[in-house]
């Protein structure tokens, strides 16, 4: 989990939000307290400079991945923050220290800091194991933004012009006095809201009647990705160059981000599998040659047991090299674990058995205790619900009432048998999501 949640919190999202989600969270934020909108609040600046600081550390991967693993610390080496009367882009160079990254309001004021590229599209996509096993072509189509060609990208129609911006004065941004307590006050830069920035505006008139002055339109357009055998839960596949498309910036790419699904009969941990077989009281005694599973390529899995041992309840046998294709490598993979579950007879079965003959052939029942006990009282057999007893003597999510069963894979799987997944790939080693 990330070593400081501060700049989550100030967006209001959780640590495990999507590139999708902090963009949304922001926008709603900086609307909310932008300083322009909250005239009588002297911290109005404060919040939405942290704001704007918290948006760029968190929706740059890189900065995002160095924030969860070091916080604050990592990004600036140990600088302290900025307070109110900051210019953003100072605020914002404080934040890090001086280590390279980009803060601009994106208008001709905001001098060097402007970003480099247009936005990425990060676009989830839901896949079965069977994909992650097998790999897969898919095909799907996308909507995007592109350049105008009727305006080429000005937003304006004709020949037509944008005008300076009235309330910024063609800066980009405007100055909001702030309160630093006391008597004192200090002055901050923020994005104009009439022009968004730009520092130029349109007359409703000289707007683009194909884009609506908005420079771009929306199309959709076919895209494929591929699945590699191995990939894992959110493992990112980023095609460059094929994102939304803005005026003078380079286009930014579209991500796609894996989130596996459940899978009824298989779980993964890293490039292992885990699955649990059920099969007959005959089977655990006397062994068993039979097709045990249905693998995730459809290839049937036959297997034969020891005949000199018993397999018990909760057993687990080990097929080497039947878990997930290694990524990259897909010719080597994993183990393939397997559960045994005995299912015993049915009571019809046991009626129509000659109990004298199973009795003979059955282990001795076991004998009174020894030595007995000087008072025996006779109790009434009764059936019971362990479950039931569990839920009102212990509280819930305890280990005692989840528990099921004790295997080298730990109580239920849930710590033992952990997702390694979860370490790697293009997710921070020391974020948990």
């Amino acid at each position: 989990m990330a070593v400081e949640t501060e700049l989550y919190d100030l967006l209001g999202v959780e640590t495990t939000a999507s590139e999708g989600d902090i963009k949304k969270a922001y926008r709603k934020k900086a609307k909310e307290h932008h300083p322009d909108k909250n005239p009588n609040d002297p911290e109005a600046s404060e919040k939405f400079q942290a704001m704007a600081a918290a948006y760029e550390i968190l929706v740059d991967q890189d900065s995002r991945e160095m924030y969860d693993c070091h916080g604050m610390e990592g990004l600036t080496g140990g600088s302290s923050h900025g307070g109110p009367g900051y210019d953003p882009a100072d605020l914002f160079a404080e934040f890090f220290g001086g280590a390279g990254f980009q803060f601009s309001f994106g208008g001709p004021g905001a001098g060097p800091g402007r970003r480099r590229k247009g936005q990425d599209s990060v676009i989830p996509y839901d896949a079965t194991l069977e994909d992650l096993y097998n790999g897969k072509h898919v095909k799907m189509n996308v909507e995007k933004e592109i350049i105008c060609v009727q305006c080429k990208g000005t937003g304006a129609k004709g020949n037509a012009k944008p005008k300076e911006c009235i309330k910024c004065e063609g800066n980009g941004w405007t100055r909001v006095t702030s309160s630093l307590g006391g008597n004192q006050f200090g002055t901050s830069k923020t994005a104009c809201m009439e022009c968004e920035g730009s520092g130029m505006k349109l007359r409703d008139k000289d707007r683009c009647k194909k884009c609506k002055g908005r420079k771009t339109v929306q199309e959709k357009k076919r895209q494929e990705i591929f699945i590699e055998k191995g990939m894992t839960d959110r493992q990112r596949i980023v095609l460059t160059g094929e994102g939304d498309q803005e005026p003078d910036m380079p286009t930014g790419d579209v991500v796609f981000v894996l989130k596996a699904q459940h899978h009824e009969s298989f779980e993964r941990s890293g490039n292992d599998l885990l699955t649990t077989v059920k099969i007959t009281l005959s089977e655990s005694l006397l062994g068993f040659s039979r097709v045990l599973i249905t693998h995730l390529d459809g290839r049937g899995i036959r297997v034969t047991s020891p005949s000199n041992r018993i397999i018990k309840p909760q057993d687990t046998m080990i097929l080497r090299g039947e878990g997930m294709p290694q990524y990259k490598h897909p010719d080597q993979k994993g183990n393939l674990y397997i559960v045994f579950d005995v299912e015993f007879p049915s009571e019809d079965w046991l009626q129509s058995v000659d109990r004298t003959a199973l009795t003979a052939l059955l282990p001795p029942k076991k004998p009174e205790l020894s030595p007995t006990p000087v008072v025996v009282d006779d109790a009434q057999y009764e059936d019971g619900d362990i479950v039931d007893v569990r839920a009102r003597s212990f509280p819930a999510g305890s280990d005692f009432l989840n528990g099921s069963f004790t295997s080298q894979f730990g109580e239920g799987g849930d710590e033992a048998w952990t997702d390694e997944d979860e370490d790697e790939g293009p997710e921070p080693e020391c974020r948990h999501q």
